[in-house]
């Protein structure tokens, strides 16, 4: 700054100065309208779609799929139809590993009628870390889900709160995912 007057210098000082105040200020100029804010729960159309047998809903996944927990406490995967329907897995092949680190459960799936039902059942607790590969044949790089399963039942909707809904909260004072 050596280089620059002492005139061009308070002129340098003053627009640094007012780009930051604009710069600060700009948020409460903005329309609060023009701002959407990221809901989770529902940024897609279909991310409220129930599964047949009750189960969350595998959006990454194409076809989607449901993910449900058996009374024996075996993962069980159905593929879905467009309309929601349990539809035939095809080529799919499925891998899991549940639970800690130090002792994941690694789980393997057989066909049952329209589903894959895990041979395993999951670790003892209600807050099992998963993680759910999906492959859709031969070539193809396989879908990799990682979620925390919560089995506690959800007070408002009496379901597994990995299967809670954001409709299930109608009527809730409750926020999704805030319980």
């Amino acid at each position: 700054m050596k280089f620059l007057q002492n005139s061009q210098k308070h002129s340098l000082v003053g627009c640094l100065a007012t780009a930051c105040f604009v710069a600060l200020l700009q948020p409460t100029l903005a329309d609060p309208g023009d701002h959407k804010h990221h809901d989770h729960h529902k940024h897609h159309d279909h991310a409220a779609m129930a599964g047949p047998n009750g189960g969350k809903v595998l959006h990454e996944v194409h076809p989607h799929a449901e993910l449900f927990v058996t009374k024996d406490r075996k993962l069980q995967i159905t593929f879905l139809s467009n309309a929601g329907k349990a539809t035939s897995p095809g080529r799919h092949t499925i891998k899991a590993i549940c639970g800690k680190r130090t002792r994941p459960t690694r789980m393997s799936f057989t066909r049952k009628g329209y589903a894959l039902l895990s041979e395993q059942s999951l670790p003892a607790g209600n807050k099992i870390p998963t993680v759910v590969q999906i492959e859709k044949g031969s070539g193809k790089k396989p879908v990799i889900i990682r979620l925390n399963l919560d089995l506690e039942k959800c007070p408002d909707c009496k379901k597994p709160k990995y299967a809670c809904l954001p409709s299930d909260y109608k009527n809730s004072k409750a926020t999704p995912g805030k319980r």
